[in-house]
């Protein structure tokens, strides 16, 4: 594991703080002062920041929060706007987002205090359910991309203006249900198990279809429920137990 990384996960410490504290020669593995970022941290190494040891971290925290469209998932905005910290308490400013909800979307957002766990269901493919409205009507092309996938070569349309991602690969959908088509617009349930940037903005954008609502209502087994916008909670015990058995099976260390 990466020094900053370790650093940032078993400590209160960014992993940029982390890189700072390495430049001014104030980490130590095994006694030995820490010079290159990119030092990796083994199994029984003992890292010291300045003469204080850290300690591994054997526990850890996920909470659930229901984002409220206009809030961004970021730490900090240079333009001022509202984010996702300023409605958690102080004691949560330290947790990190697993994956993110755009500022235009809402719904079940999950946060860990553990970096490699937040790093490990991000790329998992456990499934993500949302509700959506779209403008437009879902055609046979669309259905058929739904079941079975596609490949685009621009798939900027929903995409963030400033995106460097230019296509996407679209897998087929976990499963979908059209809800309701009436003046103009489509309400349909869709099921996803991966989380690429404004993926389901940019899969129906290809077909023209713009989503004017959209809002993630479960992670796996865990779902909002009757969690109110801008509220927050702790996982039960039953979905601890849930991360547990994924990250033993996952052989994932936190």
């Amino acid at each position: 594991m990466r020094i900053n990384k370790f650093i940032s996960h078993n400590t209160n410490y960014s992993r940029r703080e982390a890189d700072e504290l390495v430049k001014d020669k104030k980490v130590s593995i095994n006694n030995k002062v820490v010079e290159n970022l990119a030092t990796e941290v083994n199994d029984g190494d003992k890292v010291k920041i300045g003469q204080k040891l850290i300690k591994l971290k054997k526990e850890f925290s996920v909470i659930v929060y229901n984002k409220q469209k206009g809030e961004l998932v970021t730490k900090r905005d240079d333009r001022g706007r509202k984010t996702i910290y300023d409605n958690l308490p102080r004691g949560l400013s330290k947790f990190i987002s697993i994956g993110r909800l755009d500022f235009a979307s809402e719904g079940l957002l999950l946060l860990t205090d553990a970096p490699a766990i937040a790093e490990a269901l991000m790329s998992s493919d456990i499934e993500r359910e949302y509700y959506l409205k779209v403008k437009g009507e879902i055609t046979e092309p669309v259905i058929a991309a739904m079941q079975e996938g596609f490949f685009a070569k621009d798939a900027t349309k929903g995409a963030h203006a400033k995106t460097k991602q230019i296509s996407m690969e679209f897998k087929p959908f976990l499963a979908y249900k059209v809800i309701s088509q009436s003046g103009g617009y489509t309400r349909l349930r869709v099921i996803i198990n991966e989380g690429q940037n404004r993926e389901l903005r940019r899969f129906f954008g290809y077909f023209d279809l713009e989503v004017m609502d959209l809002k993630r209502v479960s992670f796996g087994r865990v779902s909002l429920d009757q969690l109110g916008d801008g509220k927050w909670r702790y996982f039960t015990n039953s979905e601890y137990d849930d991360l547990r058995d994924f990250l033993k099976q996952n052989n994932v260390r936190y």
